[in-house]
């Protein structure tokens, strides 16, 4: 069972604390409106949350170590989520920097390809590659290589857009090193490592549904190509070897936490310290090298931090007992009609400090309804721009472009996938007992 909360909801410092974070969704989703960056509203949040309870127990005289003790959970939780980001974000602009996706981008619209056969390339492989290398970085690295194919055909870049996030979440679901919502329901041992597999057919579907429904809308045009402009077919020195030390960063990281139960972030911060020693070792080898630390520079922060606050203000709500309500909602409702109704809770609030809470509540359920949750958490993040990491990230990316008001002109997509998902997992689990 979780740990039980401190029930100060309806206090002075509750009820703050909630009016707080709303405001500061608020922001974030309307991000846009008032050109506000999301991080700022999300680290607000966050920090001014805990800040409201520190007075309330500091007024009241309590004994401020259970508070003491959240904080270093959450700054523990955080910390591994941060770093994990930090390295995926550190190799993909060294990929940037090494002309990888230049190169890529060349040889996509040399060949002729039209944006809608692009389409569905990048989507397919956003749907393959996110279970090895978590839909984050997926993400990003897909939503690069469309950017670079066009920067300007929004009829293009966002529908893809859209289908790398449904294809990078549906894909991250079926892979506890996917999403970081399966990874955080792996971690907490809510299923085996080949548990999570058993989630394939409900992704794939769900996936198809959406992107079939997405590229009827993409154009069966070719994008522009100059021979002069656009010719890159060359990558710098190391390229190559930078692509598998990030491969092999991935593999690091699932075996360490698999074999040695490490955080998934110690093996990928392991591979970044190889990636700075073959840096080193190039330069010595041909004297032209790259710097990881200014690649480092080019990370988008912000994204970094919004998970920060986001994941802080959740950790408010949950010291403050807000969270038990959840374990009152499955008791209601029941386990599979509460896990269908995440889904649409982690579009509203993103589906990390969903599942985050969900864990933190700890419903008594079986590993088909820990799967579902599992599934529901990560698809049904993908109902909102800012719901997953990967609509997160991509936003970042594609900043503008890929807007919530942009997202939810083809939102209804998304739902049918979401829906024929449910539907296959019904079927396998609860009529097939698979």
């Amino acid at each position: 069972m979780a740990e039980t909360a401190i029930h100060l909801t309806w206090t002075w410092a509750g009820i703050s604390s909630l009016l707080i974070f709303l405001v500061g969704y608020y922001f974030i989703a309307t991000e846009e409106k008032y050109h506000i960056n999301k991080a700022i509203p999300a680290l607000n949040a966050g920090t001014t949350m805990f800040m409201v309870i520190g007075i309330y127990f500091a007024l009241n005289g309590l004994d401020v170590k259970p508070l003491h003790h959240e904080m270093k959970v959450l700054i523990l939780e955080i910390a591994e989520i941060f770093f994990f980001l930090l390295v995926a974000m550190t190799f993909i602009e060294t990929m940037i920097e090494r002309n990888i996706f230049d190169v890529l981008k060349y040889k996509l619209v040399s060949r002729g390809y039209t944006y809608k056969q692009l389409f569905w390339i990048t989507g397919s492989l956003a749907f393959f590659i996110s279970p090895f290398a978590d839909n984050l970085t997926t993400a990003l690295i897909l939503s690069t290589v469309i950017f670079t194919i066009d920067r300007t055909n929004k009829e293009f870049l966002v529908p893809s857009a859209i289908n790398i996030v449904v294809a990078a979440n549906a894909g991250g679901a079926w892979s506890p090193f996917g999403d970081i919502t399966t990874l955080m329901a792996w971690t907490a041992g809510k299923g085996e490592f080949l548990d999570f597999l058993m989630l394939f057919p409900a992704s794939i579907t769900g996936y198809m549904i959406t992107a079939w429904l997405l590229s009827r809308v993409v154009s069966n045009e070719k994008p522009p190509f100059s021979d002069q402009t656009d010719k890159i077919e060359n990558l710098k020195p190391g390229a190559k070897v930078i692509i598998y030390l990030g491969i092999a960063t991935i593999g690091v990281a699932i075996l360490g936490h698999q074999f040695f139960h490490f955080p998934a972030m110690w093996g990928m911060v392991f591979g970044l310290a190889i990636l700075k020693l073959y840096s080193h070792g190039l330069k010595k080898k041909n004297g032209e090298t790259f710097d990881v630390f200014v690649n480092m520079k080019h990370i988008e922060n912000d994204t970094l931090l919004f998970f920060f606050g986001i994941l802080a203000a959740v950790g408010a709500l949950h010291f403050l007992g807000f969270l038990e309500y959840i374990t009152k909602l499955y008791d209601g409702i029941g386990a599979t009609a509460g896990n269908v109704g995440v889904g649409f809770i982690s579009a509203i609030i993103d589906n990390v400090p969903v599942m985050s809470a969900i864990l933190k509540a700890d419903p008594q359920m079986g590993l088909d309804q820990w799967l579902l949750v599992t599934l529901t958490a990560g698809i049904g993040g993908s109902l909102i721009s800012f719901g997953s990491a990967a609509g997160v990230g991509i936003m970042g990316r594609l900043k503008g472009i890929y807007t919530f008001k942009s997202h939810m002109k083809y939102a209804w997509m998304i739902l049918v996938g979401y829906i024929a998902s449910i539907l296959i997992w019904y079927i396998q689990f609860q009529i097939l007992y698979i």
